[in-house]
C-alpha cells in the first residue's frame, strides 16, 4: 500500500470517527452525566419519586440492566421486560436518558445448575458456584449461546426506542485464565488459526528447549501458571488467546444488538483500566471504550498526610490518556461517589474530591461521566458503598451534592463554549505519544529479572514528568501516525520487528523528538533474543551498541551522574557503548563500569533520538533528561509541582490540585476566571477561558 493511499484512509476513518462521536455526543454539550438506578432492588412504589429526584439533581442520563439477568429471564427462555419496561417509561417522563446494559456477569441460576460448566475452572480443578459476579468464562460455548438469546430479546425490545442513546456489553470485563474442556478446545483452535502448522508453532514457542516438541496441536493445553518453568512463549500466546476471548465475546455481543439497534445508539464497555491486558481496544464492534475509576480505597497514599482521601493524582488523566486515543473519543461508566466498601480501608474522600475528579474526567475531553450508583445499597456484597442518595432513599450524600454541582457547573461552561475554539500553540507543542503494545508489558512481567522492576511505575516515571511540563499526552499503538507528535517515548518496549525500527527511525528524521527507554528492542516479536548482539536491530537507531545489563541488589544501589548531580537506581541499567557523533548525557558510577554511558542524545535527519538506557529509583532522572530535551528542542514547557494537572479542552483551561498546600496558579492577563480562584487550595479547581 503507497502512503498516499494509506494517508487517505486514515483521513477517511478519522472523519468517520469524529462524525459519530458528533452525533452520539454533540460538542456544544461539552459533556453530560448519568447515574446507576437499579429498579429490581426498590420497591417499584419509589420508582416515581427516585427519578423525579435523579432529575432534579441535574443528571440527563441513567443506567439499568447490568446485572438482571434473573429479573428479564426468569426461566429459561421466559423473559419478563415489563418491570423494565416501566423503568424506562419513568425516565421518558423526567426526561433521563438511558444507556442499556446486557446483564452478561451474572447469570441466572437456572443456567448454572443446568450448565456448572459454564463456570471457570481454575488451574487447580476448582470453580466457583451461583452468587457472584464474573463467574462464567467467556471460553464457554453454552454461555455465550445463552448470552446471545437472552441479549437478542433485549436488542429487539429496546433497540428502537428513543429514549436508550446507547449500550453497554459487560460489565467490568475481564481475562480469564480458564481450564474447562471448552477453553482447551478454543485455545487449540486459536492457535492452529495463529501458526497453521505445528513446525511453525514450535518454532515460535522454541520447544527444543527442555524437549518441549509438539507434532500434533492435539497434543497442546492450556499452559500451568503455577508449576514452575512453564514454556514463556507459551503463556505469552495463551494470555494473549485470552485477551482474544474478552474482546471477541464483546464484539459478538454488539452484533447481536446492532441487528436490531437504532443507528443512534451507541454501544461500549466499561473496562478497568489496566496495562498489562490487550482486550482493551481490541474490540472492533464496539464504537468507543469507556472505563471504571476509583480513587479513595486504601490503596493510593496521595500527597501529604491526608492525601489518601484524594488519591493518586495521575490515576485519571492517565486512564483518560490512555483510553481517548483509542476511539479519539471516551467516556467514564462509573466514577467514585463518595465512600466505598470493597477496599483495604475505606476512608471518606475529602470534601470536594468527588469534584475534583469529574472535572479532572472533563479535563481529558470525556463525553459523559456516569456514576455509581444513585441510592446506596441497602443489602449485598456492597452494604456501606455510597451512592448519590444514602440509605433513606432522598437524602443527598456529599457526593451527590458534588456531582449537582458539577452539572450545574457544565451548564454554565455550555453558555460559554465557542465552537472556534482552539488549543493553545504553546500547549500542542508540547505534545507527546507514549507508545503501548500490551504485549510488550505481558511478557515483562512474566520474567522481571529483577524483583525491583515494576513496568507500570517505568510508565509513570516518564508520564509523570510530562504532565508536569503541561504537555498533552495519548498513549499510541503501532499503528498511530506518530508525525502527530512533536515527541514520541518509547518505554520498556521488549519487544520490536524491523518494520516498526524503520517507522520509528523516520518519525526521527523527519522531524521527531524520540525517546526509547531501557529494555526496549531485545527481542523479536515471538519474544525471541535476537542471533545477533544484545538489542542489536535497534543500534543504528540510537547510535550505540548495547553492552550488556545490570541488575542491583536492593541494599546496594548505585548512581547516574547527568548534570553533575547522582541519581539511584537499582532495577535496570544497560551499559551503552556510543558511536561517532552521539553525545554521552548521563554515566553510570560506583561499580566496576563506573564511567560507562548511561544516557545518550544524537541528532538524526531533522529530528532526535534520546535513548535511557537505566531505571532510576525515583523518576527524577528521567525528568530532568526530558526537560534537557524539550530546552534543547526549543520548546517551553510548564513546571507544575507532583499534584498539580492542567488540561485545556473546548476553549477552557482546567488546573487541578492534588498537593496538600496551595497553588498559585499564573494566568494571562486576557484569562477570563468561570470557577475557583488562582490560589487553588487542596482538592480545588480553577476554570478559565482563554
Amino acid at each position: 500500500m503507497n502512503k498516499l493511499l494509506l494517508g487517505l484512509l486514515l483521513l477517511i476513518s478519522t472523519q468517520v470517527i469524529a462524525q459519530k462521536g458528533e452525533k452520539f455526543f454533540p460538542s456544544k454539550e461539552l459533556t453530560t452525566v448519568g447515574v446507576y438506578y437499579y429498579p429490581e432492588h426498590w420497591d417499584s412504589t419509589q420508582w416515581d419519586r427516585d427519578f423525579k429526584n435523579m432529575a432534579k439533581m441535574g443528571f440527563e442520563f441513567t443506567h439499568f440492566a447490568e446485572f438482571a439477568w434473573a429479573q428479564l429471564e426468569p426461566s429459561e427462555g421466559n423473559y419478563d421486560f415489563k418491570w423494565l419496561d416501566r423503568a424506562v417509561e419513568l425516565a421518558t417522563k423526567y426526561n433521563l436518558k438511558v444507556v442499556m446494559c446486557t446483564s452478561t456477569a451474572t447469570p441466572p441460576v437456572w443456567l448454572v445448575r443446568k450448565h456448572p460448566e459454564i463456570l471457570v475452572k481454575n488451574e487447580d480443578g476448582t470453580t466457583g458456584d451461583h452468587g457472584s459476579r464474573q463467574n462464567a468464562s467467556f471460553s464457554s460455548t453454552l454461555y455465550r449461546n445463552y448470552s446471545f438469546k437472552m441479549i437478542e430479546e433485549l436488542a429487539k425490545r429496546y433497540g428502537n426506542n428513543k429514549q436508550i442513546i446507547g449500550w453497554q456489553v459487560d460489565n467490568e470485563p475481564r481475562k480469564f485464565f480458564d481450564y474447562n474442556e471448552d477453553a482447551q478446545l478454543r485455545f487449540r483452535e486459536w492457535i492452529k488459526n495463529k501458526y497453521k502448522n505445528i513446525d511453525a508453532l514450535n518454532k515460535a514457542w522454541g520447544t527444543n528447549f527442555w524437549s518441549g516438541t509438539y507434532i500434533d496441536f492435539q497434543q497442546i493445553n492450556i499452559p500451568l501458571y503455577k508449576q514452575w518453568g512453564m514454556n514463556l512463549h507459551q503463556k505469552l500466546d495463551h494470555s494473549r488467546f485470552s485477551d482474544h476471548e474478552t474482546a471477541s465475546f464483546l464484539d459478538d455481543q454488539a452484533k447481536v444488538i446492532r441487528k436490531y439497534s437504532s443507528p443512534s445508539q451507541w454501544i461500549t464497555s466499561n473496562y478497568i483500566p489496566m496495562y498489562d491486558v490487550g482486550y482493551v481496544g481490541m474490540s472492533q464492534e464496539l464504537d468507543f471504550a469507556s472505563y471504571t475509576r476509583y480513587m479513595v480505597y486504601g490503596e493510593a497514599m496521595g500527597i501529604g498526610r491526608n492525601g489518601y482521601r484524594l488519591g493518586e493524582y495521575s490515576r485519571i488523566s492517565m486512564a483518560n490518556d490512555f483510553f481517548r486515543p483509542l476511539s479519539s473519543y471516551y467516556g467514564v461508566m462509573e466514577l467514585q461517589p463518595g465512600q466505598v466498601n470493597w477496599g483495604t480501608i475505606n476512608a471518606q474522600p475529602l470534601p470536594g474530591a468527588m469534584r475534583l475528579w469529574l472535572w479532572q474526567v472533563f479535563s481529558g475531553g470525556s463525553k459523559f461521566t456516569c456514576t455509581y450508583r444513585f441510592r446506596a445499597p441497602l443489602y449485598g456484597y456492597e452494604q456501606y458503598h455510597y451512592g448519590i442518595v444514602g440509605t433513606d432513599g432522598v437524602t443527598p450524600t456529599p457526593g451527590g451534592k458534588e456531582f449537582s454541582q458539577f452539572i450545574q457547573e457544565i451548564n454554565i461552561l455550555r453558555k460559554k463554549y465557542n465552537t472556534q475554539n482552539t488549543l493553545p500553540k504553546t500547549y500542542t507543542n508540547r505534545k507527546t505519544g507514549i507508545l503501548f503494545n500490551a504485549d510488550n508489558v505481558m511478557a515483562i512481567n512474566q520474567n522481571k529479572q529483577t524483583t525491583e522492576w515494576n513496568t507500570e511505575a517505568h510508565f509513570l516515571k516518564y508520564y509523570k514528568a510530562l504532565k508536569s511540563f503541561g504537555a498533552p499526552v495519548d498513549f499510541v499503538r503501532d499503528t498511530t501516525n506518530f508525525s502527530d507528535y512533536p515527541f514520541l517515548v518509547v518505554p520498556a518496549y521488549q519487544q520490536i520487528d524491523k518494520q516498526l525500527i524503520a517507522k520509528l527511525t523516520s518519525y526521527a528524521e523527519n522531524g521527531g523528538h524520540l525517546v526509547m527507554t531501557c529494555r526496549t528492542g531485545h527481542q523479536d516479536r515471538d519474544g525471541h533474543l535476537w542471533e545477533a548482539p544484545f538489542a542489536q536491530p535497534i543500534y543504528d537507531l540510537i547510535g550505540a551498541g548495547i553492552n550488556s545489563y545490570d541488575l542491583l541488589m536492593p541494599h546496594a544501589p548505585d548512581s547516574v551522574r547527568f548534570d553533575g548531580k547522582p541519581y539511584a537506581w537499582t532495577s535496570w541499567g544497560e551499559l551503552l557503548n556510543p558511536r561517532k557523533g552521539t553525545e554521552t548525557w548521563a554515566k553510570y558510577e560506583g561499580d566496576f563500569y563506573a564511567g560507562t554511558p548511561a544516557v545518550i542524545f544524537r541528532k538524526l535527519g531533522k529530528g532526535t533520538v534520546t535513548y535511557i538506557g537505566v531505571d532510576s529509583k525515583s523518576g527524577d532522572l528521567e525528568k530532568k533528561v526530558l526537560s534537557r530535551l524539550f530546552k534543547e528542542s526549543a520548546v517551553a514547557v510548564e513546571n507544575y509541582p507532583s499534584g498539580i494537572i492542567t488540561e485545556y479542552r473546548d476553549g477552557f483551561g482546567i488546573t487541578m490540585n492534588y498537593m496538600d498546600k496551595n497553588y498559585e496558579m499564573k494566568l494571562p492577563a486576557s484569562a477570563e476566571i468561570i470557577f475557583g480562584n488562582q490560589s487553588i487550595a487542596q482538592g480545588g479547581v480553577l476554570v478559565w477561558k482563554y
